[in-house]
C-alpha cells in the first residue's frame, strides 16, 4: 500500500517556484531585520531555484539582488556604527 503520491515533473517545477518567492520574501525582510541570517539564505535559495530553471525568474533574480544587498547593507552598518545591524543582546 502506497501512502504517498508517485512523484511529478510538476511538482519539482513548484518547489522553484516555491524557492524563487521565499528567496524574494527574506531578501527583502532581511533588509529590515536579521540580515546576517536572512541575507545568505535568499541567495542560496535564489541560486538553487535559477539552477533548477525556475519559471519565476526574475523574482529569484530579485531575491539573489535583495540577498546581497542585505549583506551590504550589513557591511555598512558594521563599518558606520563599528557594529552588526542587530544584537543578540541588544547593546
Amino acid at each position: 500500500m502506497r501512502l504517498t503520491a508517485p512523484p511529478s515533473r510538476r511538482t519539482g517545477r513548484q518547489d522553484t517556484e516555491g524557492m524563487a518567492v521565499a528567496s524574494f520574501v527574506l531578501g527583502l525582510v532581511g533588509l529590515l531585520v536579521l540580515n546576517i541570517v536572512l541575507g545568505p539564505i535568499a541567495i542560496v535559495l535564489a541560486v538553487i531555484a535559477l539552477r533548477r530553471d525556475t519559471p519565476r525568474r526574475f523574482r529569484a533574480w530579485l531575491g539573489l539582488g535583495l540577498g546581497v544587498a542585505d549583506l551590504v547593507v550589513l557591511a555598512l552598518l558594521a563599518a558606520g556604527q563599528g557594529m552588526a545591524s542587530w544584537s543578540v543582546w541588544g547593546g
